[in-house]
């Protein structure tokens, strides 16, 4: 299942973009969802999609699942200025370089990322706590309906 919304299509300029990323997992591995929400830099909402991850899958690869959704989409926008934020300390260790990609099922979700990454002309990474990730998260758990 996935549940999509669309807003603004093209960056304004330098516009800065921030996107929100989450996953969720019942059972560990199980049941999956992934979800991403990107607001321009007034915090208006312009996208969000709520996705089915899969019926086996991880905590961690539904995050990078979500997280994957997000850059697909910023950069089908052409943003140039983006945000990253999400609630797993785990990948945004990961993409900041502080931490090692060991896992062997993570390992392409973090390069597809990197790829992605790599199309965007500057993009930052901040941890967030749960609490401000609510969106994101409310999305993740929509994907498993």
């Amino acid at each position: 299942m996935q549940t999509q919304t669309q807003g603004q299509t093209q960056t304004q300029g330098q516009q800065q973009y921030t996107l929100y990323f989450d996953g969720c997992s019942k059972g560990n591995p199980g049941l999956a969802g992934a979800g991403a929400v990107i607001y321009d830099q007034s915090s208006v909402e312009v996208w969000c999609l709520a996705q089915l991850v899969g019926t086996n899958s991880t905590n961690n690869e539904a995050e990078y699942t979500g997280l994957l959704i997000g850059l697909r989409r910023a950069v089908e926008m052409g943003v140039t200025e983006l945000m990253v934020r999400g609630d797993s300390q785990l990948i945004i260790r990961q993409l900041k370089g502080e931490y090692k990609v060991k896992s062997v099922s993570l390992k392409p979700l973090y390069l597809e990322a990197v790829e992605l990454i790599s199309r965007i002309h500057n993009v930052q990474f901040e941890h967030v706590y749960r609490e401000f990730n609510k969106r994101a998260d409310e999305l993740s758990n929509i994907g498993i309906l």
